[in-house]
């Protein structure tokens, strides 16, 4: 007697209920259809999650992102990968496209949390092999995980939607404070190598969203500046640095970044601090309505390449060569 197997690899995509859409067009991207399963909530909060299809086997993507409430998908995101490595699924995969508590990366005060570490161990501990994310707060972030951490970059999406609405020639790339200048430096060479400032400003250590923005280093007058930061929460320290660019004579000021959370008041500020446009990506959900100056752009290309580069076995680097 003798026996045969089928040994060919088999990819299954997951959706949490955070963010459907994008899970949606992933899937759409790859030419598949997302795994159905049961989610629901008990009476008091607790999360149900089943799959309705074998998982065996499988190689599993799981997408989540995590807008507000941020607990909640953050656990159901854990409860999904425990169901499938309890279902036997032979490689797991959490696609977090904006990675929690990602700002508590580091103790600033005595008897402060790293809650970013404690994230990536609560993943491991759930079953996830592999964590996929696109422009983490800080690049240590990736350390915290005791696997493969793909940190993809979207810098040429937003780049490119750029250059293809404002001319090059005039651009001037402006970093948010001090520390993102080696990113706005990336941003520069992209955008032909366009000049470089930063906005000087001091962070509270003892209130959350409190900055005060100061003064610009560098030479912005009657320039088209790129403001670029990672996340956008409530909009205190973007608008901050939009005034203090117009105060210094720039022409217009243009915002980007990856990860609009956008929580209350961001929209009003954004909306009246006399930024030409605001633009993100749908890391996070999004809506334009009640916005007279938001864009948003689709990172769904990005996560199918880098998922069938996974699946594949083949090279992700390849897809941030630029940034």
């Amino acid at each position: 007697m003798t026996w045969t197997t089928d040994n060919q690899k088999n990819l299954m995509l997951f959706s949490g209920r955070a963010h459907p859409d994008l899970a949606q067009a992933v899937a759409d991207e790859l030419g598949i259809t997302l795994t159905p399963q049961t989610a629901r909530n008990f009476a008091n909060g607790e999360i149900f999650v089943r799959y309705e299809e074998s998982v065996r086997g499988s190689d599993a993507f799981v997408i989540q992102s995590c807008p507000a409430p941020l607990n909640e998908w953050v656990m159901e995101a854990l409860i999904m990968i425990d169901a499938l490595k309890r279902g036997s699924a032979k490689r797991i995969t959490a696609i977090l496209p904006f990675y929690p508590y990602a700002r508590q990366d580091k103790k600033h005060l005595g008897r402060e949390p790293i809650s970013a570490r404690l994230v990536a161990d609560l993943l491991q501990a759930a079953g996830a092999d592999r964590i996929v994310s696109v422009d983490l707060h800080t690049d240590q972030i990736q350390g915290f995980f005791d696997g493969p951490v793909d940190h993809m970059h979207a810098q040429p999406i937003l780049t490119d939607y750029i250059k293809s609405k404002y001319a090059t020639d005039n651009i001037a790339v402006v970093s948010p404070d001090a520390g993102r200048v080696k990113v706005a430096e990336k941003w520069a060479h992209d955008l032909g190598d366009a000049p470089l400032a930063f906005v000087h400003k001091t962070r509270s250590n003892t209130e959350a969203n409190k900055t005060v923005s100061n003064r610009v280093v560098g030479d912005v007058e009657g320039k088209d500046c790129v403001l670029l930061d990672d996340m956008i929460d409530t909009g205190g320290t973007i608008a901050g640095a939009v005034r203090v660019l117009k105060d210094a004579g720039a022409k217009k000021v243009i915002i980007a970044c990856t990860h609009g959370v956008f929580s209350d008041p961001a929209r009003e500020r954004l909306s009246e601090c006399g930024a030409e446009e605001v633009i993100t990506t749908d890391t996070l959900p999004q809506s334009t309505e009640g916005w007279s100056n938001l864009t948003v752009l689709s990172i769904a290309p990005l996560l199918a390449q880098t998922i069938h580069e996974i699946f594949e076995n083949g090279s992700v680097t390849t897809l941030f060569d630029r940034a």
